[in-house]
Protein backbone atom coordinates (compact mmCIF):
# COMPACT_ATOMS: atom_id res chain seq x y z
CA UNK A 1 0.00 0.00 0.00
CA UNK A 2 1.67 3.54 -0.69
CA UNK A 3 2.34 5.50 1.78
CA UNK A 4 1.35 9.20 1.83
CA UNK A 5 2.85 12.40 3.94
CA UNK A 6 1.58 16.13 3.63
CA UNK A 7 3.77 18.69 2.94
CA UNK A 8 2.48 21.42 5.40
CA UNK A 9 3.94 24.44 3.80
CA UNK A 10 1.15 23.51 1.23
CA UNK A 11 -1.55 21.92 2.31
CA UNK A 12 -4.14 22.34 5.56
CA UNK A 13 -3.35 25.95 5.38
CA UNK A 14 -6.07 27.26 6.48
CA UNK A 15 -4.50 26.85 10.04
CA UNK A 16 -1.04 27.85 11.71
CA UNK A 17 1.65 25.69 10.73
CA UNK A 18 2.21 23.86 13.97
CA UNK A 19 -1.81 22.92 14.09
CA UNK A 20 -1.24 21.53 10.68
CA UNK A 21 0.73 18.10 11.67
CA UNK A 22 -2.12 17.32 13.93
CA UNK A 23 -4.80 18.11 10.88
CA UNK A 24 -2.92 15.95 8.98
CA UNK A 25 -2.42 13.01 11.67
CA UNK A 26 -6.74 13.15 11.48
CA UNK A 27 -6.91 13.61 7.49
CA UNK A 28 -5.02 10.16 7.48
CA UNK A 29 -1.64 11.44 6.30
CA UNK A 30 1.14 8.71 7.69
CA UNK A 31 3.97 11.35 8.02
CA UNK A 32 4.24 15.13 7.36
CA UNK A 33 6.84 16.93 5.00
CA UNK A 34 7.84 20.80 5.62
CA UNK A 35 9.31 23.08 2.77
CA UNK A 36 11.95 25.06 5.48
CA UNK A 37 11.38 24.54 9.02
CA UNK A 38 13.85 26.74 10.12
CA UNK A 39 11.46 30.06 10.05
CA UNK A 40 8.71 28.16 12.90
CA UNK A 41 11.45 26.97 15.41
CA UNK A 42 13.02 24.04 16.25
CA UNK A 43 11.40 23.76 19.47
CA UNK A 44 8.26 24.36 18.21
CA UNK A 45 7.89 22.35 15.35
CA UNK A 46 9.75 19.59 17.56
CA UNK A 47 6.87 19.80 20.21
CA UNK A 48 4.27 19.41 17.83
CA UNK A 49 5.61 16.48 15.82
CA UNK A 50 5.86 14.82 19.37
CA UNK A 51 2.27 15.84 20.16
CA UNK A 52 1.15 14.18 17.02
CA UNK A 53 3.62 11.40 16.42
CA UNK A 54 4.04 12.06 12.91
CA UNK A 55 7.60 11.06 11.00
CA UNK A 56 8.96 14.05 9.10
CA UNK A 57 9.67 12.75 5.09
CA UNK A 58 11.58 15.33 3.76
CA UNK A 59 12.56 19.04 4.19
CA UNK A 60 14.72 21.24 2.25
CA UNK A 61 18.15 23.13 3.04
CA UNK A 62 18.34 26.69 3.25
CA UNK A 63 18.56 28.51 0.23
CA UNK A 64 19.68 31.65 0.69
CA UNK A 65 18.06 34.12 -1.62
CA UNK A 66 16.40 32.36 -3.99
CA UNK A 67 12.78 32.70 -2.49
CA UNK A 68 13.28 35.96 -2.97
CA UNK A 69 13.99 35.37 -7.03
CA UNK A 70 17.99 35.25 -6.59
CA UNK A 71 19.90 32.03 -8.03
CA UNK A 72 20.05 30.19 -4.18
CA UNK A 73 23.23 28.64 -3.13
CA UNK A 74 23.45 24.85 -4.58
CA UNK A 75 25.03 25.85 -7.82
CA UNK A 76 26.77 29.64 -7.55
CA UNK A 77 30.60 29.86 -7.93
CA UNK A 78 31.31 31.62 -4.52
CA UNK A 79 28.09 30.80 -2.38
CA UNK A 80 30.03 27.32 -0.85
CA UNK A 81 30.62 28.32 2.56
CA UNK A 82 27.11 30.24 2.67
CA UNK A 83 25.77 26.23 1.27
CA UNK A 84 27.79 24.71 4.05
CA UNK A 85 26.28 27.09 6.54
CA UNK A 86 22.84 26.08 5.60
CA UNK A 87 23.58 22.55 5.62
CA UNK A 88 25.23 22.70 9.61
CA UNK A 89 21.93 24.40 10.03
CA UNK A 90 19.90 21.73 8.88
CA UNK A 91 21.65 19.74 10.06
CA UNK A 92 20.85 20.70 13.61
CA UNK A 93 17.13 20.41 13.05
CA UNK A 94 17.66 17.27 11.16
CA UNK A 95 19.49 15.91 14.29
CA UNK A 96 16.09 16.43 16.59
CA UNK A 97 13.30 15.81 13.50
CA UNK A 98 14.65 13.02 12.05
CA UNK A 99 13.43 13.60 8.45
CA UNK A 100 13.96 10.84 6.07
CA UNK A 101 15.19 13.19 3.41
CA UNK A 102 17.26 16.51 3.53
CA UNK A 103 15.92 18.26 -0.25
CA UNK A 104 18.88 19.98 -1.95
CA UNK A 105 17.21 22.67 -3.84
CA UNK A 106 19.46 23.65 -6.89
CA UNK A 107 17.87 27.12 -8.30
CA UNK A 108 19.00 29.30 -11.23
CA UNK A 109 22.48 30.42 -11.15
CA UNK A 110 22.88 33.02 -14.11
CA UNK A 111 23.90 31.72 -17.49
CA UNK A 112 26.82 33.72 -18.33
CA UNK A 113 28.53 31.73 -15.08
CA UNK A 114 28.83 28.65 -17.63
CA UNK A 115 26.87 25.72 -17.09
CA UNK A 116 30.36 23.37 -16.44
CA UNK A 117 31.12 25.77 -13.72
CA UNK A 118 27.88 26.14 -12.00
CA UNK A 119 27.76 21.83 -12.14
CA UNK A 120 31.10 21.47 -10.72
CA UNK A 121 29.83 23.66 -7.98
CA UNK A 122 26.70 22.10 -7.13
CA UNK A 123 28.60 18.40 -7.45
CA UNK A 124 30.70 19.69 -4.83
CA UNK A 125 28.00 20.74 -2.47
CA UNK A 126 26.12 17.52 -3.06
CA UNK A 127 29.02 15.81 -2.02
CA UNK A 128 29.32 17.77 0.97
CA UNK A 129 25.93 17.89 2.11
CA UNK A 130 25.88 14.27 1.33
CA UNK A 131 28.33 13.21 4.01
CA UNK A 132 27.39 15.61 6.78
CA UNK A 133 23.87 13.95 6.70
CA UNK A 134 25.13 10.39 6.20
CA UNK A 135 26.68 11.18 10.10
CA UNK A 136 22.56 10.85 11.09
CA UNK A 137 21.49 8.54 8.68
CA UNK A 138 19.46 11.09 6.78
CA UNK A 139 19.39 10.89 2.70
CA UNK A 140 20.04 13.89 0.50
CA UNK A 141 18.10 14.20 -2.25
CA UNK A 142 18.23 16.93 -5.27
CA UNK A 143 14.96 17.39 -7.33
CA UNK A 144 14.76 18.49 -11.05
CA UNK A 145 12.07 21.12 -11.55
CA UNK A 146 10.32 22.16 -14.42
CA UNK A 147 10.72 25.16 -16.40
CA UNK A 148 7.80 25.99 -17.59
CA UNK A 149 7.27 27.14 -13.62
CA UNK A 150 10.46 28.32 -13.41
CA UNK A 151 12.84 29.55 -16.60
CA UNK A 152 16.31 28.44 -16.01
CA UNK A 153 16.07 26.26 -13.46
CA UNK A 154 19.40 24.23 -13.52
CA UNK A 155 18.07 20.59 -13.71
CA UNK A 156 14.87 20.16 -15.04
CA UNK A 157 15.16 16.25 -16.20
CA UNK A 158 15.25 13.18 -13.64
CA UNK A 159 18.31 12.22 -16.36
CA UNK A 160 20.08 15.21 -15.02
CA UNK A 161 19.15 14.79 -11.15
CA UNK A 162 20.85 10.93 -11.49
CA UNK A 163 23.84 12.44 -13.75
CA UNK A 164 25.09 14.68 -11.08
CA UNK A 165 24.58 12.52 -7.97
CA UNK A 166 26.60 9.80 -9.66
CA UNK A 167 29.04 13.23 -10.57
CA UNK A 168 29.28 13.27 -6.67
CA UNK A 169 29.71 9.72 -6.13
CA UNK A 170 28.49 9.58 -2.45
CA UNK A 171 26.05 6.99 -1.82
CA UNK A 172 24.07 9.27 0.46
CA UNK A 173 22.35 11.04 -2.50
CA UNK A 174 19.39 9.86 -4.11
CA UNK A 175 16.39 12.25 -6.50
CA UNK A 176 13.62 13.50 -5.16
CA UNK A 177 11.28 12.90 -8.07
CA UNK A 178 7.83 15.15 -8.39
CA UNK A 179 5.43 13.87 -10.42
CA UNK A 180 4.19 17.21 -11.32
CA UNK A 181 7.16 18.66 -12.62
CA UNK A 182 8.12 15.90 -14.59
CA UNK A 183 4.93 15.17 -16.24
CA UNK A 184 5.79 18.53 -17.71
CA UNK A 185 8.68 18.22 -18.98
CA UNK A 186 9.02 14.37 -19.70
CA UNK A 187 6.11 12.66 -19.43
CA UNK A 188 5.90 8.95 -19.46
CA UNK A 189 5.98 8.59 -15.33
CA UNK A 190 5.53 4.75 -15.04
CA UNK A 191 8.30 4.23 -17.91
CA UNK A 192 10.66 6.03 -15.72
CA UNK A 193 9.77 4.76 -12.74
CA UNK A 194 10.44 1.71 -13.85
CA UNK A 195 13.74 3.16 -14.43
CA UNK A 196 15.22 4.56 -12.09
CA UNK A 197 13.13 3.63 -9.32
CA UNK A 198 16.07 2.59 -7.41
CA UNK A 199 17.54 5.92 -7.45
CA UNK A 200 14.45 7.76 -6.07
CA UNK A 201 14.67 9.02 -2.74
CA UNK A 202 11.35 11.02 -2.08
CA UNK A 203 8.35 11.21 -4.55
CA UNK A 204 6.04 13.89 -4.51
CA UNK A 205 2.97 14.88 -6.71
CA UNK A 206 0.54 17.53 -8.04
CA UNK A 207 -2.07 17.43 -10.88
CA UNK A 208 -0.83 19.45 -14.38
CA UNK A 209 -1.89 21.41 -15.27
CA UNK A 210 -2.16 23.94 -11.77
CA UNK A 211 -0.60 21.87 -9.46
CA UNK A 212 -4.11 21.17 -8.22
CA UNK A 213 -4.44 18.08 -5.81
CA UNK A 214 -5.73 14.57 -8.20
CA UNK A 215 -8.28 14.78 -10.16
CA UNK A 216 -8.16 18.28 -11.13
CA UNK A 217 -5.79 17.61 -14.06
CA UNK A 218 -4.87 14.93 -16.45
CA UNK A 219 -2.36 12.73 -14.59
CA UNK A 220 -4.13 8.79 -13.92
CA UNK A 221 -3.23 8.74 -10.31
CA UNK A 222 -4.06 5.48 -9.33
CA UNK A 223 -2.20 3.86 -12.00
CA UNK A 224 0.47 5.34 -11.12
CA UNK A 225 -0.01 4.99 -7.44
CA UNK A 226 -0.25 1.30 -8.32
CA UNK A 227 3.18 1.28 -9.86
CA UNK A 228 5.07 3.18 -7.22
CA UNK A 229 3.57 0.64 -4.84
CA UNK A 230 4.13 -1.99 -7.30
CA UNK A 231 7.86 -1.41 -7.80
CA UNK A 232 8.67 -2.02 -4.14
CA UNK A 233 9.08 1.38 -3.23
CA UNK A 234 9.07 2.17 0.20
CA UNK A 235 9.57 6.02 1.32
CA UNK A 236 6.73 8.64 1.69
CA UNK A 237 4.92 10.19 -1.93
CA UNK A 238 4.01 13.85 -0.58
CA UNK A 239 1.25 15.29 -1.40
CA UNK A 240 2.58 18.63 -2.11
CA UNK A 241 -0.10 20.98 -4.24
CA UNK A 242 -2.00 23.94 -4.48
CA UNK A 243 -5.95 22.61 -2.95
CA UNK A 244 -8.86 24.02 -5.00
CA UNK A 245 -10.64 24.66 -1.93
CA UNK A 246 -10.60 23.52 1.75
CA UNK A 247 -8.16 21.42 2.14
CA UNK A 248 -10.00 18.25 3.52
CA UNK A 249 -12.64 19.02 1.22
CA UNK A 250 -9.33 17.95 -1.82
CA UNK A 251 -8.58 14.62 -0.24
CA UNK A 252 -11.24 12.56 -2.37
CA UNK A 253 -7.86 11.00 -3.73
CA UNK A 254 -6.62 9.45 -0.44
CA UNK A 255 -9.95 7.55 0.62
CA UNK A 256 -8.53 4.09 -0.56
CA UNK A 257 -5.08 4.13 1.05
CA UNK A 258 -6.66 5.10 4.64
Amino acid sequence: MPRFSANISMLFCERPVLDRLAAARDAGFGAVEIQFPYEVGLDAIAAAQTRTGLPFAVMNFPVGDLMDGGPGLAAMPGREQAFQDGVAEAKLFAEVLRPRNVNVIVGWPPAELGRDACLATLIGNLRYAAAAMADIGVTVTVEPVNTRDRPGYFLSRSAEGIAAIDAAGHDNLAIEYDLYHMQIMEGDLVPTLERIIDRIGHIQFADTPGRGEPGTGEINFPFVFDAIDRLGYDGWIGAEYNPSGRTEDSLGWLKPYV
